[in-house]
């Protein structure tokens, strides 16, 4: 078996990660999470999502957001669009890349966006044009490739259709996305067989929703198939709106440990990356659902735990309550240490601690 030696990360967290949720998430927050994820070395992120308010109130503040970000060189930051105000939205915002998306399954379609597959393409033909126009880059999502929530099972065929749709809006990558989360390893092979007839493998993605927990046997899956990029929300955030019962993404921590594990590499840190995912799930009222973020954020809190236990053990401050400055002599009054002492103390070595014990009355 041959793997890639590399693989690309989409980090969609903040916004089909944050879409789904019920309660407001502040400008503030998304704003520091994307730069967060920047910092950590994600090269690609799906940032915003520029729809009516009236369809996903979570993300009315697209604008807001951009206009917020700390813009990192080399990274690039994409956005949902589903038409030509949206894409006008994005424009402005200064945006790197957009993305529209088919589904699959005409059900879908018709719940989703209100209209037939080949609706929808004529639909964003006049957005493709204009953002290739803009200088964007584009990406085709094919949403429901691999399982449909009214009509159960997507044929190869159908993702094949759909993806030759987009490779003739002129998509520079096109993502097959199982967007409720029903497949199995078994599904993935024949899906992007069929897409890779119509378009590059290496351009095109794997977007694994995690609601029966095979998300991650999935990517593996992909990847043995020859697939180079993946998405994948941070903390495992995330659902669509018009997939019910869809839980989130296939929780980055995860991808990362996996790929980690394999000795594939990302660019991205995997110890930030946790840290991100405990952060954001703590601001959302929480538990990050993710199984290999959650592990290794126990480990680090027990092992720094450990470390601090070790500190004060070593040698413990001589004064068991809050130190009081004799103004007189310039020492505290239970311990006789100095005001530089005491301020210095965490960060003294065992030796300089005993040695200023040595000095102080017994």
């Amino acid at each position: 078996m041959t793997l890639p030696k590399h693989v690309r990360i989409v980090e969609v967290g903040p916004r089909d990660g944050l879409q789904n949720e019920s309660e407001p998430v502040s400008t503030a927050i998304k704003i520091e999470l994307i730069d967060r994820l920047a910092a950590a070395g994600f090269a690609e992120i799906e940032a915003a999502s520029f729809v009516s308010p009236r369809w996903v109130p979570q993300m009315a503040d697209g604008s807001a957001v951009m206009a917020g970000i700390r813009r990192r060189p080399g990274v690039r930051y994409s956005a949902l669009v589903p038409n030509l105000r949206g894409l006008e939205g994005a424009i402005a915002a200064g945006v790197d890349e957009v993305v529209v998306f088919g589904a699959a399954s005409e059900s879908f379609s018709q719940r989703n966006i209100n209209c037939s597959i080949a609706e929808s393409m004529d639909r964003f033909r006049p957005v493709a044009a204009a953002a290739k126009q803009a200088g964007l880059s584009l990406r085709g999502s094919v949403s429901c490739a691999l399982g449909c929530p009214f009509e159960g099972a997507v044929a190869p065929s159908a993702v094949a259709d759909v993806v030759a749709r987009l490779a003739d809006l002129g998509c520079d990558y096109i993502d097959i996305a199982d967007t409720i989360g029903v497949a199995t390893p078994n599904h993935v092979l024949p899906a992007f067989e069929a897409a890779v007839r119509q378009f590059p493998l290496e351009r095109l993605s794997g977007h694994f929703h995690d609601t029966h927990g095979q998300a991650i046997a999935n990517v593996m899956a992909a990847l043995e198939c020859g697939v180079t990029i993946f998405h994948s929300s941070i903390a495992g955030l995330g659902g669509c709106p018009y997939a019910p019962g869809a839980t989130g993404n296939v929780a980055t921590e995860d991808l990362l440990y996996l790929l980690q594990g394999l000795g594939i590499s990302t660019g991205v840190d995997l110890e930030a990356t946790v840290a991100i995912g405990q952060w954001i799930s703590e601001r959302l009222g929480r538990r990050a659902t993710t199984r290999a973020g959650n592990a290794l954020a126990s480990r680090q809190a027990r092992l720094a735990a450990s470390r601090l236990a070790a500190i004060q053990t070593a040698v413990p401050s001589p004064c068991t309550s809050v130190c009081t400055i004799d103004p007189s002599t310039g020492r505290c009054a239970g311990c006789g240490r100095t005001l530089d002492q005491i301020a210095r103390w965490s960060v003294m070595s065992d030796d300089e601690k005993r040695a200023v014990l040595a000095t102080l009355p017994s």
